[in-house]
């Protein structure tokens, strides 16, 4: 099925879901915070367009592009990006040629991809100030402009119609960002006409519109482009459209309208964005429900993404399932705009997780391809699809690749991440002061209270490094407040002023120097770094390392080949070369004893490669030798820690994520005795969409019925009537002396039903199968387990061996088996 119309329908059937009251992420995760209190007036300080009556005033402002100039490792990221997938796609994307593009030629067809393309290539020109893409960025907004009608309607015609016979206003979204920041950087005086044209355009649609396609699970993003003109114009009708935009699209305030990743990474935020008009902090309140339901459902690994390998599924949330790299470029996205609504530091944190411990590992050490999905555990990344239910999507989706039509979203959307990341290092306060709001380095040429512009020069090796200094550039003493972000890692943060410790007050999870300043001052803000253990109870008490912003992965030695593709635009897969199948040895009292820091030669120019860290973690571990890879190469799901493993401790190195492509982030530990568990390889004689798998998933699920559809499940589909078997094995002997199984029966909707017969066998000492002695009648009954005792066996596997009854499948939702 084209990736369209699959998509589409999917935003169709899933359910809402009521939103639960917050619940506590990981220990080490940040906390939501009080939000800061400005030190001075919120209102007609600053020089930057703010908030206009009746909107609620927004703490911290974004400064216009070409601010901020990022450096260092930031800077080395950016130009991979110029010379790489983003900087460069208009060589390889159909979809960019003025020829054919409706958005140039609105006869021709056009959607979403040439707005995401621009919206993230403009803005890498406006932080590089590269002259080939700011001419290139210029030449599109011009042909885009061309095409506007007396109606205010423009771009392809045939979007008009598109969504039932009405406009399909989503791929305009991505469109209207790109506009603005155009305007803001060249001070086009045609931009502010033809949103306005846009704008009234919707305005004149029935509301239902709002309520249909992808625009509605996204509207949030028109709802972002009606302020920003409304606070240039003052039209009142804006915020009627905006009422109209809220009441009729996707509800996020009292359910979670759509499970799909991108959907929920934009979409999660337009409560609180709606709030902003509202006046009623109940909205605000409703997007943090979201993202806290969301994360405890399917974030329960480390990275900051969830699992959303396409939708979120019920029973999918080990960390071996993906996140969308569009995901993540539009969940950073959000959480800026929320870090400047809110003032709450927690979006910036949030911001910054994803940035340095997801975002690189989604392209190829040159940027020059990408993949559809990045897992916190992932060990091998080939250009087959996944047959067995793994992921939600049947087309391959791991191998690095261009990906212009296999992947089409993600390369044309991904370029925002890194300029959109630069261009929200530095913050304006509304009350004329700056926010240094995330770490890099960097400097930055802004307007104060009083009209004074200023150049802060930012050096820092952050996230490498725990020491941020600042010096100051300015014609004359000024005085304004300056605000330090404080990660809600960092437990004891430092600052001196013209190396002298200074008093700084904690605002919101800020440090805030308000004071006269002077040329050449400097501002050292230290953040100590220390590493953490985080443990992730949702997923089997598996641990994630970190240290400081960073989280660590095991370095697996990477293995890649090019299997198609040019020396410019390569298409790669990537095998493991080492093991990877290791629990962690923990100081039971204090695991974060357990880690030793080193630091490398090399310099933090090129950080997210195994090469070019500047930092990495040494550790103990024991092998898993049951924990393997099903028959598609794809991690199994972890199972309860600690594993039992009496494997030899091996020292292992830990690298940032960022720089791991194959990576096992999340970790089992290493136990033994009565408390550890037994690790469990599970295969079977034939598994062709569902894969055995989904028994190690369920080993806690209680099924509702035969048939429940919110767990995975294993059958032997499409095989019919034939005798087949399912097995569990160990890495050292065990006792067992009882099995439960419940069946899948799909009875009325399918072709799977309750088996024949069965029987269980055990492995013996030679390796021969014989069946358990002293069982009674096995059980085929529906809607319950089937539970049979046996006279206890020793052995290193079991097996299930079933005879399927004539002309159907069958398949398991839960075995268990009573250890002794």
């Amino acid at each position: 099925m084209e990736r369209r119309t699959f998509l589409n329908s999917s935003l169709a059937v899933v359910g809402g879901a009521a939103l639960t009251g917050t619940a506590g992420l990981p220990a080490r995760a940040a906390a939501p915070r009080p939000p800061v209190h400005l030190a001075g007036p919120a209102h007609g300080v600053s020089r930057y367009t703010a908030n206009r009556a009746p909107l609620q005033q927004e703490p911290f402002l974004r400064l216009p592009p070409g601010s901020i100039t990022p450096k260092g490792w930031l800077r080395a990221q950016l130009d991979l990006q110029l010379d790489g997938l983003n900087g460069r796609l208009p060589e390889i994307s159909d979809y960019l040629d003025p020829a054919t593009s409706g958005w140039a030629v609105p006869e021709r067809d056009g959607w979403e991809e040439l707005p995401y393309w621009l919206r993230g290539f403009g803005d890498l020109g406006y932080v590089t100030g590269d002259a080939r893409v700011l001419e290139t960025t210029g030449a599109w907004i011009d042909r885009i402009l061309a095409t506007r009608q007396p109606d205010g309607f423009f771009g392809p015609a045939a979007l008009r119609t598109a969504l039932n016979g009405g406009p399909d206003f989503w791929p305009y979204m991505p469109v209207l960002d790109a506009l603005r920041t155009w305007q803001e950087y060249s001070g086009d005086d045609r931009v502010v006409p033809a949103l306005q044209g846009w704008l009234k355009y919707l305005h004149t649609q029935p509301g239902t519109l709002f309520g249909q396609g992808w625009g509605s699970a996204r509207c949030g993003d028109t709802i972002d482009t009606a302020y920003w003109l409304y606070n240039r114009t003052g039209d009142s009708w804006l915020l009627d459209l905006v009422h109209t935009l809220h009441a009729h699209s996707a509800d996020y305030t009292t359910t979670i309208p759509t499970w799909h990743n991108v959907n929920l990474a934009q979409g999660f935020r337009e409560p609180a964005q709606y709030g902003v008009l509202a006046g009623d902090p109940s909205f605000r309140d409703a997007t943090y429900r979201v993202y806290d339901t969301v994360m405890r459902r399917y974030g329960q690994f480390p990275g900051g993404g969830f699992a959303g390998d396409e939708n979120a599924r019920s029973g999918f949330h080990d960390p071996r399932q993906g996140f969308e790299t569009c995901g993540i470029v539009e969940f950073m996205h959000s959480h800026q705009l929320l870090t400047r609504i809110t003032g709450d530091p927690v979006w910036a944190d949030r911001c910054e997780e994803l940035a340095l411990n997801m975002l690189p590992a989604a392209f190829d050490p040159r940027q020059r391809s990408t993949h559809y999905i990045t897992s916190a555990n992932s060990v091998e990344l080939d250009n087959l699809p996944k047959s067995h239910g793994q992921f939600d999507n049947g087309f391959a989706m791991q191998a690095y690749m261009p990906g212009i039509h296999q992947y089409r979203c993600c390369p044309h959307n991904y370029g925002m991440g890194w300029p959109y990341y630069a261009e929200e290092l530095w913050l304006a306060g509304a009350d004329g002061g700056l926010c240094a709001s995330l770490y890099a380095e960097s400097s930055v040429r802004a307007e104060v209270a009083g009209g004074t512009t200023v150049t802060i020069d930012e050096h820092t090796d952050y996230p490498f490094d725990e020491t941020v200094t600042f010096t100051l550039s300015t014609p004359r003493t000024v005085r304004f407040p300056l605000y330090l972000r404080v990660p809600g890692w960092c437990k004891a943060p430092s600052v001196r002023v013209n190396g002298r410790p200074a008093q700084a007050r904690s605002s919101g999870g800020h440090l805030v120097l308000d004071r006269s300043w002077q040329h050449r001052d400097t501002v050292e803000l230290r953040l100590p770094m220390h590493t953490a253990v985080r443990t992730w109870g949702a997923n089997r008490d598996s641990v994630s390392v970190d240290r400081g912003p960073l989280t660590y992965s095991l370095q697996i030695e990477e293995e890649w080949t090019r299997f198609a593709g040019t020396e410019d635009w390569p298409e790669y897969e990537v095998r493991p070369a080492s093991p990877w199948n290791y629990a962690l040895v923990l100081d039971e009292k204090d695991p974060a004893r357990s880690f030793t820091p080193e630091h490398t030669r090399a310099r933090a120019a090129d950080p997210f490669t195994h090469t070019g860290t500047p930092v990495r973690l040494k550790a103990r571990a024991r092998r898993v030798p049951t924990w393997q890879p099903d028959d598609q190469k794809v991690a199994a799901p972890l199972q309860q820690s600690p594993v039992r493993t009496t494997e030899p401790v091996e020292q292992i190195t830990l690298i940032p994520s960022a720089a791991a492509r194959l990576r096992i982030t999340a970790f089992p530990t290493a136990g033994s005795g009565r408390r550890a568990n037994e690790w469990v390889d599970c295969t079977a004689s034939f598994s062709g969409v569902d894969s055995p798998q989904a028994l190690l998933i369920n080993a806690t699920a209680e099924p509702e019925d035969s048939y429940d559809q919110s767990i995975p499940r294993f059958t032997w589909w499409d095989r019919t009537g034939t005798e087949e078997w399912v097995r569990y094995e160990y890495a050292e002997p065990v006792r067992a002396g009882g099995v439960s199984v419940y069946w899948y029966d799909d009875t009325g909707h399918g072709a799977c039903r309750v088996p024949r017969s069965w029987q269980l066998e055990h492995r013996t000492s030679t390796g021969a199968w014989q069946p358990v002695t002293g069982a009674p009648a096995y059980g085929t009954a529906t809607d319950t387990f089937n539970q049979i005792s046996f006279d206890p066996v020793t052995t290193t596997a079991l097996r299930l061996r079933v005879r399927l009854q004539p002309a159907v499948s069958g398949g398991i939702l839960s075995w268990r088996v009573r250890l002794l």
